[in-house]
């Protein structure tokens, strides 16, 4: 086989990096449209990513975010994203680069994007700590129930709401952390 020179697989990836920071743009702009939300899977010792240092101890490797009940604060820049989230009523801010972004993940139309992670790089300790999050604006959207999958997940949210009128019992008003893995076709 030829070598390739001009490296579509990177092109490749870039393009599709484009598609999520354009669909994370418009959320900024609008916020999530019908039942749409995301599953958003990311290295947390990759350059660039700025966690607080509870939830990197918690979550060394990889963790995955949903932006879909309370969220805040969400702005995207050409080179990555920062959110507000909250982790066991604990208000955190998180910084993203795209390059970090290992998968990204919309079960309410099954659409799903993987990416290579460059780790050329050492990423250990290069996860720079951030304060806390101030107050937390929550933005509001539909409430959707996400797909079930086929593993139970390690949750880093709190679980969301069963239903749009009422939490079931012993449940908060976040959302589940699943790896991307659960909803991969076997």
């Amino acid at each position: 086989m030829a070598e390739d020179h001009i490296r579509y697989d990177i092109l490749a990836q870039e393009a599709l990096r484009g598609v999520m920071r354009k669909v994370l743009q418009e959320v900024q702009r609008t916020g999530l449209p019908g039942n749409h939300h995301f599953f958003i899977t990311f290295l947390t010792g990759a350059p660039g990513v700025r966690v607080s240092t509870r939830l990197k101890e918690r979550y060394p490797e990889q963790m995955t975010i949903v932006l879909q009940y309370q969220y805040w604060d969400l702005k995207v820049t050409d080179v990555g994203f920062e959110v507000g989230l909250s982790f066991s009523d604990v208000p955190e801010k998180l910084e993203v680069p795209f390059a970090a972004v290992r998968g990204f993940y919309d079960p309410s139309v099954n659409f799903e994007l993987e990416f290579d992670v460059r780790t050329d790089e050492p990423v250990a300790g290069d996860v720079t700590p951030l304060p806390k999050a101030e107050t937390p604006k929550p933005q509001a959207a539909p409430r959707s129930t996400p797909k079930p999958s086929a593993k139970k997940p390690e949750p880093a949210l709190e679980k969301a709401p069963a239903d749009a009128d009422k939490p079931a019992e012993g449940e908060g008003k976040g959302a589940d952390v699943v790896s991307l893995d659960a909803f991969r076709k076997k």
